[in-house]
Formats: C-alpha cells, structure tokens, sequence
C-alpha cells in the first residue's frame, strides 16, 4: 500500500475509480490485494460492490404486453377465419367442385 500522500487539497480520481492522482502521477486507488481502497487521505477497507438494481420493471412489462397483444391477435384471427368457414362454406364448396369440374371437363370443339 505504500506511504501516505501529504495532503495537498482533494484527491482528484480517474473516471472509473480504479486510479487517483498524486501530484505527479497516476498511482492505483485499489491496494494488490483488492482489500484495500485509498479514499483520498488513507487506505481504507474495500467494501463489496453491491449487486446490481434489478430495475427491469419497464422492459419486463414491454415484453408482456407484446407478448399478450401478439397472443391477441392470433385469437382474433383464430376466431375470423372459423366464422368465415362457418358461413360461407356451402358457397367455398361450390366454388371448389365447379373448379374441379372446369379442370375435368373435356374441351369441345
């Protein structure tokens, strides 16, 4: 860990934490054992980062409303395409055999 810096006003660290500056140059604010941590004026135990938030709400409600509105829509289709076989089938069959009875019909000359 080193000596302790004189104090010469406040400890200017680097953007991610990891180093601070001396005056001079850039020393590590984490001892070699990671145990350690200066925080400006001495080293100091180095406390467990703590988890991370699980702040997921908005993105788990987005993917569950997809999911249903998506689910939605495929009843909704379901239910359209039975009551269309339901009350136009006698005119699909029709259709269908006067197809059937065009393709196997002789030409005539």
């Amino acid at each position: 860990m080193g000596s302790t810096p004189q104090g010469r006003g406040p400890t200017t660290f680097s953007p991610d934490g990891f180093w601070w500056w001396d005056g001079a140059q850039w020393r590590s604010a984490v001892s070699p054992d990671r145990r350690w941590r200066w925080n400006g004026q001495a080293w100091v135990p180095l406390r467990p980062l703590a988890p991370p938030a699980r702040g997921g709400g908005a993105a788990t409600a987005a993917i569950l409303v997809t999911v249903l509105a998506f689910g939605g829509v495929i009843v909704l289709v379901a239910i359209l395409t039975l009551v269309i076989l339901l009350t136009m089938g006698n005119q699909l069959s029709n259709v269908f055999s006067n197809v059937v009875a065009a393709l196997g019909a002789t030409p005539s000359p």
